[in-house]
C-alpha cells in the first residue's frame, strides 16, 4: 500500500532521472548552462515535484491532474533532449531516453489506475 509519494516507483525513478540529468548537463557548453541546460534541469525536477504535490492533495482527481502535469514535463524534457542531441550536446550512448520512456509509461499506468478507482 502506498503511504506517501516516496513509496511510488515512478517517484523514485524520476528522482534518479534528475540526478542523471544533472550529470549529463554538467558537460554542456558553458554558454548553454543558463539556457538549454537550465531548462532541461527544470523540466526534470518538475516530474518528481508534481508527483509529490499531487500525492499530497485531498482527492484522486487532483492527484491525477498533477500526474498529467508530470507527464507533460516528461514530454517537454524529451523534446529538450532531442534538441540537445541535434545540437551535438548528447549522443545515443547516454541512454537518457530510456528512463524517460519508462517514467512516461509508469505515469500513464498510475493515471489509468487512479481514474479507474475514481470512477468506481
Amino acid at each position: 500500500m502506498v503511504k506517501t509519494h516516496k513509496d511510488l516507483d515512478v517517484w523514485k525513478e524520476s528522482i534518479q532521472l534528475v540526478k542523471d540529468i544533472y550529470r549529463l548537463t554538467s558537460h554542456f557548453p558553458k554558454e548553454e548552462m543558463y539556457n538549454l541546460a537550465s531548462q532541461i534541469r527544470k523540466s526534470a525536477i518538475s516530474i518528481p515535484s508534481n508527483i509529490a504535490e499531487g500525492a499530497a492533495r485531498k482527492s484522486k482527481k487532483e492527484f491525477i491532474n498533477f500526474l498529467y502535469i508530470a507527464l507533460g514535463s516528461c514530454v517537454e524534457l524529451d523534446t529538450q533532449l532531442i534538441i540537445s542531441k541535434e545540437l551535438g550536446f548528447i549522443t545515443d550512448e547516454h541512454n537518457i531516453f530510456e528512463p524517460i520512456e519508462k517514467i512516461k509509461s509508469q505515469l500513464l499506468g498510475l493515471i489509468r489506475h487512479l481514474e479507474k478507482k475514481n470512477a468506481q
